[in-house]
């Protein structure tokens, strides 16, 4: 369980959350309509008010993240955006350009976060902390104020989105890595419109980027932690 000033950081957390999932979604939901799906934009997810998508899939972007954080200390959940199928097979590398839309729009989120770490350290607005945790990788000068409030938005805002943008990118389904692989190559095509079909070919397509995920990223967030501090 997670202790007082864990609880204390729910609604940070839940906020920072909140805004890489509907940005995730809205990209996916503009390249489709870019690209001639209408489908996400008739539905209201072309937009960066998190209601439309909280609407669509109020268990994953609710109740799973509060629970996660809970049990946890930290959020995970997930949104989506609806896309026409006979859209996606007539056009499949711009289907997967709509995929790789979501994980690029965390990655540039999470660019964000870093450039003003960066130049908040430099200006001396933060310090690097003794024991930098992922929701604590800048100590403010003067602590206690608004800075030390923005460093940790900002913290948990970098590391959440490159965690979403890492796990995201792994290629199977029904992660957008599946998708934007089988929307450029059809010999990958075929055995993931297979598992996507099949709710077990789901499953263990989550269950094995579960397992790789923690790998892939740990490197990630070192060397980006590492350029911060540099």
């Amino acid at each position: 369980m997670i202790s007082q000033e864990q609880l204390v950081l729910l609604p940070l957390w839940y906020a920072v959350f909140l805004m890489a999932i509907t940005f995730h979604e809205a990209a996916h939901a503009m390249v489709a309509y870019r690209f001639g799906d209408p489908t996400a934009y008739h539905g209201g997810q072309v937009s960066l008010n998190p209601l439309p998508h909280i609407a669509r899939e109020p268990f994953g972007t609710v109740l799973v993240p509060l629970l996660t954080y809970v049990l946890m200390g930290w959020t995970m959940g997930w949104a989506s955006a609806p896309y026409d199928p006979e859209w996606e097979r007539r056009n499949p590398r711009r289907a997967a350009a709509m995929a790789a839309a979501g994980p690029l729009a965390n990655l540039l989120l999470a660019v964000i976060a870093f450039a003003v770490l960066k130049v908040g350290l430099a200006q001396g607005l933060w310090t690097v902390p003794l024991a930098p945790q992922f929701d604590h990788l800048v100590t403010a000068a003067s602590p206690g104020g608004a800075a030390e409030g923005l460093g940790r938005f900002l913290s948990v805002m970098l590391g959440l989105n490159l965690l979403l943008f890492v796990f995201n990118l792994i290629p199977f389904p029904p992660l957008d890595g599946g998708a934007v692989a089988a929307g450029l190559w059809e010999s990958v095509r075929r055995l993931h419109d297979r598992m996507r079909a099949s709710g077990m070919g789901n499953l263990i397509g989550l269950l094995l980027a579960w397992m790789i995920v923690r790998r892939l990223f740990m490197p990630v967030l070192r060397t980006a932690v590492a350029w911060l501090y540099a």
